[in-house]
Formats: structure tokens, C-alpha cells, sequence
């Protein structure tokens, strides 16, 4: 019986989980803890009291052989600057400090797309059975804070997994609705491009909203307002307001037009995103909506317009109607794909 550690490391939470893996048989959690980030100068005090507090709570050895950390941030040869946080996360040093090895590093969308292979039956959300095939390649998209995308492909009994910046690719418009909005956020921005990633996320919402208010789609309610302005004079230091959150959630209950009109907005923008990558990499063997948003709004994607976009491709409707299409319920599916890679090293 081996111990690992798993961590989803991010600019705002820090989630471990310390986790057992037998000879035969799945992966189980011993203990798990969330801490603030910002209340720590690294990583290394979080793992130690984490480890000491995990002791004390289950009465065992709770020092792991090995460890995985997702980090919301790049890495490059085992080494990370975190995008919104001053930490600088080194595998080697790590090692050292802690006493595990081996230590590895991965990229947070790196570790969802991990996460997939673990999930079970009660993770996810059937939205398009498809016809899957087993041997073809699965495909994870996740729009949250930002827009992850990955791949993975069948090697033998397992899979390699390839992470992706498609969430950088170019912001296609498909309408003329869409067409102004491009248009809008590259004037706002005084930018020369737009990617689909400001578009499809958590700030996406956000500039959806601003641009049809702006515009005068519709009428501004007057506690949406004081959120979203709140946040606008918040620009550049921390928020203490989430107008994303707000405006689906408004948007969910059916009390706000211009929420509404945003999400429907957003919606069309995903799916057709979830489309082009499902042109890419043809995975019959499952395309996962991951990410905070998905799951959060699961009655507006039921609604059909998502399913509508994603297929709506002309001459490849047929093709895209085979894909079948999860959302993933778990919002730990990070960490499971960190324990995962773990086990491997």
C-alpha cells in the first residue's frame, strides 16, 4: 500500500489530498484539507502542516512515497510561476525541503484532463450519447477562470495526455451580434485580436454582460449593476465581488434579461468552441465539458442551444452527432487526475 500526496494548487485555494493506492483496486482518499493561498509564502508550510494535521487526524503514517501537484500556471521542465500568485514552484527543491520523491508538476488543465480517466458514473452528465469508440481520442474542454482544452489518445491500456493553449486561438464570430462584440472587446481593449478565451469564461460573462449593456440590448437591474460596477472599480487589485456568479445565477432563475441574454450569448460562444475542437481531434471516445462554469448552469445547457452550435458545423452535422458529449460534475477533477498521475511516477 503506497501513499500519495495530490494537490490542486491555485492563485486563491490550495486543496490536498493524501490518498492510499493497494496492489489491486482504486485509488482511496485517507485525508483532504483546503487552505487560503495568499496566507502562505510557498508551498512547503502548506504540505507540512497538511502532513502533520493528517497524521493527527487518522493516527497513521501519513508520509506519502510520492507527490503530484496541478498548478494553475505553466510549467516548464518541472518548474512554475504561478499566474496569480508570487509563488515559484521548483520539483527538485520541493523534493528536498519535503523529503518526497519524486515530485512532479503539472499543468492544471493537465491534471483534469488526467482527472477524466478517473471519474465515475455519478461525475458526469450525459449530454449527447454519440456512438463512442473506444479506441478513438478523447477530447476535455473547460471554461472557468479561464479556457482550458486538452487531448488524450489511446496507447495500448492507457492514454497520453497532451495539454493545448486552443483557449488562446482566435475568437471566431458566427453571427452579427457576435461580429459587434468582437469589435467592442477590441476597441475596449485597444487590442489587435481577441482570443475565444475572453469570451468563453468567467471574465467572458463578464464582457458579454458589458457589451450588451453598453449597447442597450437590454435594461440593467439595479443589484447586478452595483455588483458589476463594484468590480469595474476594482480594476487591478483584488475582488471582493463575483459578477460572473451573479449574472448566471440571475440568468438561472429567470428574474434578469440582460443576465439572460448573456448566458444565452455565452452559451452559443461554447458550444460552438466545444464544435471546433471536436473537428479537431474527432474524439468518439468522449468530448468532457470540464471547468467550474459547466455544472453550475447545467439547466441552460439542457435547453438545447449548446447541443444546437456544437453541431451546427454544415456538412459535418453527422459527424459531430456521433461525438458523445459528458459535462463533468466533479469539481475535484483536478485532484483525482493529480493522484492518478502520481500513482505513475
Amino acid at each position: 500500500m503506497k501513499l500519495l500526496l495530490a494537490g490542486d494548487i491555485g492563485g486563491t485555494k490550495t486543496i490536498l489530498r493524501l490518498v492510499q493506492q493497494p496492489e489491486i483496486g482504486e485509488i482511496q482518499t485517507l485525508y483532504e484539507e483546503r487552505y487560503s493561498s495568499r496566507n502562505y509564502p510557498d508551498l512547503v508550510p502548506i504540505v507540512r502542516q497538511f502532513l502533520a494535521t493528517a497524521a493527527e487526524k487518522t493516527g497513521k503514517n501519513t508520509t506519502p512515497q510520492k507527490a503530484c501537484f496541478a498548478i494553475a500556471g505553466p510549467v516548464v521542465n518541472n518548474t512554475v510561476k504561478l499566474t496569480n500568485l508570487a509563488w515559484i514552484l521548483d520539483s527538485q527543491r520541493l523534493e528536498q525541503e519535503l523529503n518526497i520523491a519524486p515530485i512532479s508538476l503539472i499543468n492544471d488543465f493537465a491534471a483534469v484532463s488526467y482527472g477524466v480517466l478517473g471519474l465515475k458514473e455519478e461525475d458526469l452528465y450525459t449530454l449527447q450519447a454519440g456512438k463512442p469508440q473506444p479506441l478513438a481520442p478523447v477530447a476535455v474542454l473547460g471554461a472557468g477562470t479561464g479556457l482550458g482544452q486538452g487531448f488524450l489518445i489511446k496507447k495500448g491500456e492507457e492514454f497520453d495526455v497532451f495539454a493545448s493553449e486552443g483557449g488562446h486561438a482566435d475568437f471566431a464570430p458566427r453571427s452579427e451580434l457576435e461580429f459587434l462584440l468582437l469589435k467592442y472587446l477590441l476597441d475596449k481593449h485597444d487590442i489587435q485580436r481577441v482570443s475565444v478565451e475572453r469570451v468563453v469564461s468567467g471574465l467572458g460573462i463578464i464582457a458579454i454582460y458589458q457589451f450588451l449593456r453598453d449597447r442597450s440590448y437590454a435594461t440593467e437591474s439595479s443589484d447586478i449593476a452595483q455588483i458589476v460596477s463594484t468590480w469595474e472599480k476594482e480594476a487591478g487589485s483584488e475582488k471582493s465581488v463575483d459578477p460572473a456568479a451573479a449574472i448566471s445565477t440571475a440568468a438561472l432563475e429567470g428574474r434578469d434579461r440582460l443576465s439572460e441574454q448573456t448566458l444565452q450569448m455565452f452559451i452559443e460562444a461554447y458550444g460552438a468552441e466545444a464544435g471546433n475542437l471536436a473537428l479537431k481531434f474527432l474524439p468518439y471516445n468522449g468530448l468532457y465539458i470540464a471547468g467550474g462554469i459547466a455544472p453550475k448552469i447545467l439547466p441552460l445547457l439542457l435547453e438545447g442551444s449548446f447541443l444546437h452550435v456544437f453541431t451546427n458545423k454544415g456538412r459535418m452535422r453527422s459527424i459531430l452527432e456521433n461525438v458523445p458529449v459528458y459535462i463533468v460534475l466533479n469539481p475535484q477533477v483536478g485532484l483525482i487526475g493529480a493522484a492518478l498521475y502520481a500513482a505513475k511516477l
